[in-house]
This record gives C-alpha cells, sequence and structure tokens, in this order.
C-alpha cells in the first residue's frame, strides 16, 4: 500500500530551521519583532517555503478567538478614490493574514438592512469612513474594535482615527487661486454631512476672508455630474459678482461645472479658474487638465488598516495626518483684468 503523503508542521518547519517551535510560530504569525533576530526570522520564513508549510488557519483562528476578518464601510464602491482605499487596506491586511469584507453604505445604510446579523461574531473590527457612519450602528459595527477614516479626532467613534491633511489641501487651493489675483469665488460644496466636507469649507472661507475685497458664495450640491451642472447653472444666475473661480468639493463635481461653464458660452480658465479634489483619472482627462489635490487614497487605505491592527493588537496606532499635494494644471489662471 503506498503511504499517504503527510503535510509538513510547525515543528518540521522548526527542525529544518534549526529553531524552537515557539520561535516559527513568533514569525510565521508576524510577531517576531524584539524577540527574534531578523536573520531568525528569515530563515523561518525559507524553511517554510521550502516544506510548502502552511499554517493551519481555522485551528489558529479557533485557539485565538479571531476569524481574521475585517469589515470596511465606505460609502460607495462605483468611486475610484474609495477603490485606491480598499486596494491599499486589504493589501496590507493580506500581508498580516487577514481578510477585508467591503460594504458599500450610500445614503448610511446600503443595499440591505442588516446583511452583518451576527458581526461582532463573524469580525474582529471594522475600519470605516465618517462618510458612512451612520451604517454603524445599524450592523452594530461601533461594538466591535474601530478606526474611523475622514473623521473628527475629537468626536470619533473609534479607538483611532486616521486622516489625510484636507485641510492643508483647501488652503493650498484658496491660496494658489488668491495669489493668481481671484477675489470672486463659489464653493461648489458637496451635500454630505460629514466632517471632511465641513473642513475643506471652513479652510477656504477662512482663507479667503483674510484678504480684503474678497467674495464666496457656496452653492451645495449632490455628488454627482448633473447636479453639479445644475447647481453651477444656479449660482450663475444668483445676483452678486459673478465668480471667476469655482472651487469643487470633488473632481467629479468639476466636470459638472465644466458643462455649465461650456453651456453659457465660458471658458476655463480665460473666463473662470476651476478646481477639485481627489486627483482621480478623470482630472487629466478634462479639458483642459484639472488643478487638483492629489489624496493618495491607497496610503489612506494602508494607513486605516495598519492602524486598526494596532488597535487588535493593543498598540498605539500611529499619528500624523498623511499628508496631501496641490497639483496645478490648465484648469486654473489669473481672472481678465
Amino acid at each position: 500500500m503506498a503511504r499517504a503523503s503527510t503535510r509538513p508542521t510547525s515543528r518540521d518547519v522548526a527542525r529544518a530551521a534549526g529553531v524552537s517551535q515557539a520561535a516559527v510560530s513568533l514569525v510565521l504569525g508576524d510577531k517576531w519583532r524584539g524577540r527574534v533576530s531578523e536573520a531568525t526570522a528569515e530563515r523561518v520564513r525559507q524553511a517554510a517555503r521550502d516544506l510548502g508549510y502552511r499554517p493551519n488557519l481555522a485551528a489558529r483562528n479557533l485557539r485565538l478567538g479571531r476569524t481574521r476578518t475585517v469589515l470596511l464601510v465606505v460609502p460607495e464602491l462605483t468611486t475610484e478614490f474609495f477603490a485606491g482605499v480598499y486596494t491599499g487596506a486589504a493589501r496590507l491586511a493580506a500581508a498580516h493574514g487577514f481578510g477585508v469584507v467591503l460594504y458599500p453604505s450610500p445614503e448610511g445604510i446600503g443595499p440591505a438592512p442588516d446583511p452583518f446579523a451576527s458581526a461582532p461574531a463573524a469580525l474582529d473590527g471594522v475600519l470605516a469612513s465618517s462618510m458612512a457612519a451612520d451604517a454603524l450602528t445599524a450592523i452594530r459595527g461601533d461594538q466591535l474594535p474601530l478606526v474611523m477614516l475622514d473623521s473628527d479626532p475629537a468626536g470619533s467613534l473609534g479607538s483611532a482615527t486616521v486622516n489625510l491633511d484636507i485641510a492643508d489641501g483647501a488652503r493650498r487651493i484658496a491660496d494658489h487661486l488668491l495669489d493668481l489675483g481671484h477675489r470672486h469665488f463659489l464653493h461648489l460644496a458637496a451635500d454630505v454631512p460629514s466632517w471632511t466636507f465641513a473642513v475643506r469649507a471652513r479652510e477656504l472661507a477662512g482663507r479667503v476672508a483674510a484678504v480684503s475685497g474678497t467674495s464666496l458664495r457656496t452653492a451645495p450640491t449632490p455628488m454627482t455630474i448633473e447636479g453639479a451642472l445644475t447647481a453651477t447653472e444656479a449660482a450663475l444666475d444668483a445676483p452678486g459678482p459673478p465668480p471667476t473661480a469655482i472651487v469643487c468639493d470633488d473632481d467629479k463635481l468639476a466636470a459638472g461645472v465644466y458643462k455649465a461653464l461650456r453651456r453659457r458660452g465660458l471658458r476655463v480658465p480665460d473666463d473662470v479658474s476651476v478646481t477639485g479634489v481627489d486627483d482621480i483619472a478623470l482630472a487629466a482627462a478634462l479639458d483642459p487638465e484639472l488643478t487638483t489635490v492629489r489624496l493618495d487614497a491607497e496610503l489612506f487605505g494602508e494607513r486605516g488598516m495598519r492602524a486598526l491592527l494596532a488597535v487588535l493588537e493593543g498598540r498605539t496606532p500611529e499619528e500624523g495626518e498623511i499628508p496631501v499635494e496641490l497639483v496645478v494644471r490648465g484648469s486654473t489662471a489669473p481672472p481678465r483684468a
């Protein structure tokens, strides 16, 4: 009778690497730093690769009382930005043996009233955008270890908060336009009750108000191209000095502004300068290309996941906001004399 093949065990890895089973557990569980040397860790990893060793995750999870699964709650899946957030979060999670369940939550709750009825039992933790914070109560995600993205640190629901330096981005946009000579502004503001959009409005208003002879009007709009087009047309018809610069809360809104201006026979940037936020692919596809604030969505997701893993391990997450970058392109120029 042929002898059945046996699956290599952690003991086999320990023997091949010349270390204890405890050392193998530390290295393959990614908890070796400060306990074994880098050389030893690499020797263990190489031995595991050579033997084709795969840890029994089901038994390990049962022993640890963990599913090694986290939930990422975002407002929608159709935006390039949140796709990048997921990519960064999932990549880091996979490197640490975690899976990511993605839950899109448009308008707070999402397509199903409660897709995770037993979320506390099925998940280890939650990573959530403040734009989808209302969904947390519906799925009982606020009862789990929680890290909030783009959320007010002073009032966050989570154990930690990870933010892009969106305040700096708004200031950079305002300073760029003011330096070009613009004094009459229209803020096309996302009609979403979110901390990140409140910060953008506050910083823009403060920067503009600090310069004499300026005016700033705000036009709330849904986060759609058609919504932005309608809001822009209404704002252009309103009394008061016409804007020479339109500041949009994201690049998609800027596309709606372009359409509205063309319908009026106005040119970008000859008649009106336009700016966005995000620097998604659309920003470079518009003609002229859009001046915008670049947000590193993948790094944002990665930093969020890193913070959640730290919370799960009882460590203090890394502090500090993620820097942003102003990308100046052809949609901004000095106003007409």
